[in-house]
């Protein structure tokens, strides 16, 4: 049992307005000094990393869908442990998840971290009704500790004080913020939510200024006041972490990531595991022209490779090197954006971009999501990444489609699947993980910790790969 201050922030629903408040809230409270460690609920990159910045740290995702409860609880101890207060920002509705009893829910993951909860309401054209709306979420669920409200888009002091004295009178519940309509959306936002942190220019001056406005219009003292009279932390004390691989030689092998513009969606906790496992992480990049250092391995993450797609096609001799590297056996990993690179062609507003080529596969952009939400697939093609049999469980949101009819599946180039979707769109009819050599890419995104295999299977496989090309040199 340890003691973490903590609290866990909540809307009623997505666009409610908690991310503006958690970023807020975060950067207001480390302007004074303390030192938060971030947490983003649910498979979210975007506002995971805007998250981060506004506390200084790596955010940590946490979701009780990718990891099972212990796992989740021991990550959550050990990256908030040497903290001053632990923030959650929750994602959707506070009470939705995968079924009727709300699985995988915010509320869910405030209980299982015995956290305070602080709910967001979005009071636009509402004044009485809001407390109406409260008391229900007060007892819709037992054992949820709903320790405060925060107003959000009210309209003046006349609507927050018919709001606040209604809420505080039918409810009990105390009111702790009460922030204003805000003219313009400070973060701009695409089809995928946020800008991300890496295409909008003078993140630190939008941080600051929303942590103005939420100083001015938040009790950060209260809410201190209530993360920090909590109940102890029950930690399962669980080891999360894979024991490293070490070779014969005591060298660790080299996996890159893909880390620019268009590649950029990786869970914190992945890079780390296979840190842990025993690999060295360099970053390269698809769009920069320079030479890459000697690699055992390349991870590439999601992102948003349609925004890139011109410098990536114009970057002819990275496509030619990472598409030499799988046809020589490289370990090569791939979610996502990072699939749609490796795909002969990538189409988006009427033009054909060329691609890496490594899978006789094509993609298309188009205007609404065509994979939104958890996924689940079983592993029924052989793979050096994932064991038959295997259950994975992940999440996907892609705009882009694999195309079924493709010019570059004729001639004896017909791709292999690995996966069988259960849950979730893959790539077509039902499949998902696309496999040729060593190279495996699904647009289905995976949590390290819920499949501890992966980053050891990745590692061992990229030392194989270094010390067959040493023996071939010495040969």
């Amino acid at each position: 049992m340890i003691r973490i201050p903590r609290i866990v922030l909540a809307g009623l629903s997505g666009g409610a307005g908690k991310t503006i408040v958690s970023l807020g809230l975060t950067r207001a409270w480390v302007n004074r000094g303390l030192c938060v460690a971030p947490f983003k609920k649910g498979p979210d990159y975007i506002d995971a990393a805007w998250l981060g910045l506004a506390a200084k740290r790596q955010a940590c995702n946490l979701d009780p869908f990718l990891m099972d409860s212990e796992a989740m609880a021991a990550l959550f101890a050990s990256k908030a442990r040497d903290a001053d207060l632990a923030f959650v920002e929750g994602n959707r509705g506070l009470f939705d998840g995968g079924d009727l009893q709300g699985s995988f829910s915010t509320s869910q993951l405030a209980r299982r971290l015995a956290s305070p909860l602080i709910l967001v309401l979005d009071a636009t054209k509402m004044t009485r009704t809001a407390a109406a709306i409260v008391q229900g979420c007060v007892g819709f669920e037992p054992d949820l500790n709903l320790a405060g409200v925060i107003l959000n888009r009210t309209a003046g002091e006349r609507h927050r004080r018919i709001l606040r004295e209604a809420i505080e009178h039918y409810t009990g519940v105390p009111v702790l913020g009460e922030l204003p309509k805000l003219r313009d959306n400070p973060i701009p936002e695409r089809h995928m939510g946020l800008i991300s942190s890496r295409e909008h220019a003078g993140q630190e001056a939008i941080l600051e200024a929303i942590a103005e406005v939420v100083s001015e219009n938040c009790d950060l003292e209260r809410l201190l006041e209530i993360a920090s009279n909590t109940m102890a932390f029950e930690d399962s004390g669980r080891d999360i972490w894979p024991k490293p691989f070490i070779s014969d030689s005591g060298i660790r092998p080299r996996i890159g990531y893909v880390l620019d513009a268009a590649l950029w969606f990786y869970y914190q906790e992945n890079l780390e595991t296979l840190r842990r496992a025993g690999a060295d992480l360099v970053e390269v990049s698809l769009l920069s022209e320079g030479e890459w250092p000697e690699l055992d391995g390349l991870y590439l993450g999601g992102g948003f490779p349609e925004t890139q797609a011109q410098a990536l096609t114009v970057n002819a001799s990275v496509r030619a090197r990472v598409l030499a590297l799988s046809r020589a056996g490289m370990p090569i990993y791939a979610e996502c954006g990072g699939f749609m690179y490796l795909c002969e062609e990538l189409h988006a507003e009427g033009v054909v971009y060329p691609m890496a080529g490594v899978f006789p596969l094509a993609t298309t952009m188009c205007a609404r999501p065509q994979g939104l939400g958890y996924a689940e697939a079983t592993v029924f093609g052989e793979n050096i990444f994932h064991p038959l049999g295997a259950t994975l469980k992940g999440h996907e949101f892609h705009y882009s489609r694999c195309l079924a009819e493709s010019r570059f599946t004729g001639h004896g180039r017909k791709p292999a699947f690995a996966l069988k979707m259960t849950r979730g769109a893959g790539m077509l009819n039902g499949l998902d993980g696309v496999v040729s050599d060593n190279t495996f890419a699904a647009y289905t995104h995976i949590h390290a910790l819920g499949a501890p295999h992966w980053a050891v299977n990745f590692v061992r496989a990229a030392e194989r790969f270094r010390q067959d090309r040493t023996d071939m040199s010495i040969a």
